[in-house]
């Protein structure tokens, strides 16, 4: 099983996506994501320029050879560019382990511990009544979990909210450059606990509710705000704060007893260490396209059970399907697993460009025994949505000043 060839495509249905494509010299072939929004080029350039070629003529089935190979045989570790072009490659090869061992990539790593894989739905609005009409519809639908995003009266656009306004990405046009959008933490705090009394009162207790702050608050911002959410019985408070500095989480964590959850933008074991094994936190959100991989994630999911945490992959819309079924294989397998982020399959384009047979019923997706990640990709649809540069907001408080703690 000789890697043979490495090709890397790059298609927008709606959003950017990095397609690794990896072929042995027995015709069988695996796919990975390699997706890093708005640095979509940068990771290519890396496969392409330095990656691929040390990696033709290699035996495909040396998953964890190779993994240690593309990690600490160079002197530039880590970082999200490398760590992205690292997972394509690694999903790309339990894929194909996969198809050859005739087995789905769960069997693989132990087989299944749950019968199908809980999903958290997103639920936006302009207001609060808009955000609970929308949660009911969820919940009308099965989901068991489901997470609130409101947008913030007094702002013109809410990260995470924008209702029946153009998405991020139609916003930028033949200008794409980071659109900027203004934060006010007093004026999201005189409308957050109003979210979550309304949301109680209407949904009932059976419901589990997630919010996601995207790190806009201080440590002790994110303190208050955990013990303000305390009433309403949280599944978790997402990105609470940026945690570079980890201590953060220990003044947080000495104020509320709301659960907590990060990862989505952390690369390796070594970013999460010490909030798992202090118990800082109770989910780990790292994403397997961004820490490197199926190989990657399974490690940091066994460390996070030592300590009581429970994964739950990042699941945003600009990870591909790819990524996606990455996570439900090790959802389903992962004894420690809590819940997976779930915002649907995409438009008719997204589904067309990468076939798939999982199934969504009741908040829970099924995955099917097809071999390998169970996920395809029609080169030819997608070469009809090429390549557009296109970035997320930026963040600054009202007066001007840069903000994402």
């Amino acid at each position: 099983m000789i890697i043979d060839k490495i090709e890397v495509f790059v298609c927008c249905p709606g959003r950017n996506f990095v397609t690794v494509k990896v072929t042995t010299s027995d015709g069988v072939y695996g796919l990975g994501d390699a997706t890093v929004n708005g640095r979509e080029q940068a990771v290519v350039a890396l496969l392409e320029e330095h990656v691929i070629p040390c990696l033709i003529g290699r035996n495909a089935h040396d998953i964890e050879d190779i993994w240690q190979y593309l990690y600490r045989g160079v002197y530039w570790r880590r970082g999200p560019i490398n760590m992205a072009a690292t997972a394509a490659i690694d999903m790309a090869l339990w894929d194909i382990k996969g198809k050859v061992a005739g087995l789905p990539v769960y069997q693989l790593l132990g087989g299944k511990s749950r019968k199908g894989v809980t999903l958290y739905a997103h639920a936006n609005g302009e207001n609060i009544a808009q955000t609970l009409d929308n949660a009911q519809k969820h919940a009308d639908a099965g989901f068991k979990a489901i997470r609130l995003q409101s947008a913030v009266p007094g702002l013109d656009v809410t990260y995470g909210v924008l209702g029946d306004k153009k998405d991020y990405f139609e916003m930028q046009g033949n200008r794409p450059l980071p659109p900027e959008e203004a934060w006010s933490t007093p004026k999201y705090f005189n409308m957050i606990t109003d979210l979550f009394a309304e949301a109680r009162s209407r949904l009932g207790n059976e419901v589990q509710l997630v919010h996601d702050v995207h790190s806009r608050l201080t440590p002790i911002e994110s303190a208050r705000l955990g013990k303000l959410l305390e009433p309403y019985n949280l599944m978790f408070l997402e990105d609470a704060s940026m945690a570079e500095n980890q201590d953060n989480y220990k003044l947080i964590r000495q104020h509320t007893t709301t659960p907590l959850a990060i990862g989505e933008t952390y690369n390796t074991i070594w970013d999460c260490k010490d909030l798992i094994q202090n118990q800082l936190i109770d989910y780990i959100r790292v994403a397997a396209t961004h820490a490197g991989g199926i190989t990657a994630l399974r490690r940091i999911t066994d460390f996070a059970s030592l300590f009581n945490v429970k994964l739950a992959p990042h699941g945003a819309p600009d990870l591909s399907p790819v990524c996606l079924a990455a996570h439900m294989h090790l959802d389903i397998w992962a004894p420690n697993f809590g819940v997976q982020e779930f915002v649907g399959f995409g438009n008719d384009d997204l589904r067309n460009i990468f076939p798939h047979s999982t199934e969504v019923v009741d908040g829970m997706a099924y995955l099917s025994d097809a071999p390998g990640l169970g996920v395809e990709f029609n080169e030819e649809a997608a070469k009809a949505f090429p390549y557009k540069r296109s970035y997320l907001p930026v963040s600054r408080l009202e007066d001007g000043t840069m903000w994402n703690w």
